[in-house]
Parts: C-alpha cells; structure tokens; sequence
C-alpha cells in the first residue's frame, strides 16, 4: 500500500529528516508566490491529524477539514493584521455513511474536500473510490454516481482531488502511482454524470494531491513527491479554456521545506488578493506534523 511505503520510508529516513529540521533548504520558488504565514496546528485528542482535505470560506475566518482517518473538523482562523496565526478547533464528528453509520476502516478514507457555489460541500475517498455529498455538522455523507474508471483505481492511489468549479461541476482527478504512466485524467460533474473534461501533463515525479478553482476559473493543482530528504511540493495553475492549458508553475519547493502538504483550498482576501492555503497528512507520525501554510499570488512587480 503506498501510504504504508511513505510510511517505512519516513522512519527509514528519520536521521535525515532531523538534520533538514534543522538546517532547512532554500526554497526553489518562481517569483509569484508570496509565503504568507507558516505555523503548526495541534490538538491532544488521539483522531486529531492526517488532514487530507481542506476548504477555506470566503472571507478566510474559517477552515473545514478531513481526515484520512474519517473525520470532518471545522476551525477559526485567527488573525493578526491579516496573517494567520493559529488556529482554534470549533467543532468535529466522525464521518458517516448515508444510513447514519460512522464509516470503519478503509471506507473512512477521505482525501479530498470541495465547496460549490451554493455553499454545499463535498468529499472524495479513495479506497472505496467515489464524491460524496458531506454534511460537515453531522458527518453524513451521501454518494455521488460513479465513473466506469473510478473501479480501476488503485486501491490507495484514487480520488485524491476535489474542486469546484465557477460554473458548478464537481472536477476530480486520481493521484495514480506512477508518475510516467501518462497525463492525468481530470473528470468533471455536471450533477448527472462524470465524464473526462481534460487530460493534466505530468511533469517529474510529483502526483497530484489537491486541487481548487479560483473565481476566476483557473484551476491551481497541489502536487508531493517524496525523497530521501523530506517531502517536495508544486503548485500549478491551468487555464483549462486555453490551448495547451495556459499552464504555469507557481512553486516548486525544496525537500524537506514543508511537511507532508496534501490539501489546498483557494479564497481572495478584502485586499483583492488571491491567496492559497495547504495543509499537511503527519501520517500520525511523530516527526511530521500537521502544517498550515498560506501562500499569496503576487501581484506585478513583486520580489520574493
């Protein structure tokens, strides 16, 4: 199972992982992105973690979350002249199937999360490979239909990407466990069925974890690889209206620079600024940890 191999190879790595802990590398980041905020997010309750998923409201006060381990969690954002500077859990529950029931073993296994225009939220699982519609108060979830591909998955390299789009279709695409195994897939919703709206170029050994849109439309992917050396992440934009996807590569950055970054939602701030916001799987292990990191597009001129 890839997450048991990500596993291994963060225990086999762990000397490695305290000396860039501390001694960190420079980042490896295009001139477009501003690091906003960096900070850890912690609670002592033993299903606090392995956050996969993330959505942020409009006005970035307050986050909604899942984990791979079957829960929804809903928290405020403080902060401080527009920085984030933590984070205070509200509320929580476990997540349930559509008859009421909390979902056990693999089929808890959330990764994705995605907000529509109407204010409803939905939740992607891999595993049992399928979108569901969430109640994030009560944890229900209902199933969406399902693609003919979705059953010919890999059991734990499916359904990593949720976003929704402007217009109201669900967009999701499959993480896969072969970065040369061609582009990726990206499905798209339209509230009846899926079918494949566009094919994303893969580029290196990054896969793909998140996605979102921004108003706007353009679609800003997460991507993780893992070396000996920590974890890398890269984000790029596409324009999925323009020839070739108007692709761009907001940051690549360097091992061990952030954790283990799975989530990403998309929110413009009062200021007109498009800003990011990822958050990290610590696999419950005890050298990740669960990170919040905010990133702002920035604007013409800006120097990093």
């Amino acid at each position: 199972m890839q997450r048991r191999f990500e596993r291994k190879l963060i225990r086999a790595c762990l000397p490695l992982f305290l000396l860039i802990a501390c001694v960190a590398p420079a980042a490896q980041t295009e001139p477009v992105v501003q690091v906003d905020s960096v900070l850890t997010w912690s609670h002592p309750a033993p299903w606090f973690g392995g956050f996969s998923g993330v959505e942020v409201n409009a006005d970035g006060t307050r986050l909604t979350a899942v984990s791979d381990r079957g829960r929804v969690v809903q928290a405020r954002m403080v902060r401080e002249a527009g920085h984030l500077v933590a984070l205070e859990l509200e509320e929580n529950a476990p997540l349930k199937g559509a008859d009421g029931k909390a979902l056990r073993g693999q089929m808890r296994d959330a990764e994705a999360l995605a907000r529509d225009g109407r204010g409803h939220l939905y939740i992607s699982f891999e595993h049992d490979h399928h979108v569901a519609r969430l109640s994030p108060e009560s944890g229900v979830t209902t199933p969406l239909p399902r693609h003919d591909d979705f059953a010919k998955f890999a059991p734990n390299a499916g359904m990593e990407t949720l976003a929704a789009h402007p217009d109201g279709r669900l967009f999701a695409a499959p993480e896969g466990g072969d970065p040369t195994s061609g582009p990726i897939p990206l499905y798209a919703f339209d509230g009846t069925a899926w079918t494949i709206a566009a094919e994303i170029p893969r580029h290196g050994p990054f896969l793909p974890v998140d996605a979102d849109f921004a108003e706007d439309g353009t679609l800003y992917l997460l991507e993780r690889t893992i070396t000996p050396l920590g974890f890398r992440s890269r984000i790029r934009s596409f324009d999925l209206t323009a020839p070739g996807l108007g692709e761009i590569t907001l940051l690549t950055s360097g091992p061990g620079q952030y954790d283990n970054l799975e989530a990403l939602s998309t929110w413009q701030d009062a200021a007109g600024q498009t800003r990011l916001t990822l958050l990290s799987d610590d696999n419950f292990f005890v050298m990740q940890r669960n990170e919040v990191v905010e990133l702002i597009l920035a604007k013409p001129g800006f120097e990093g």
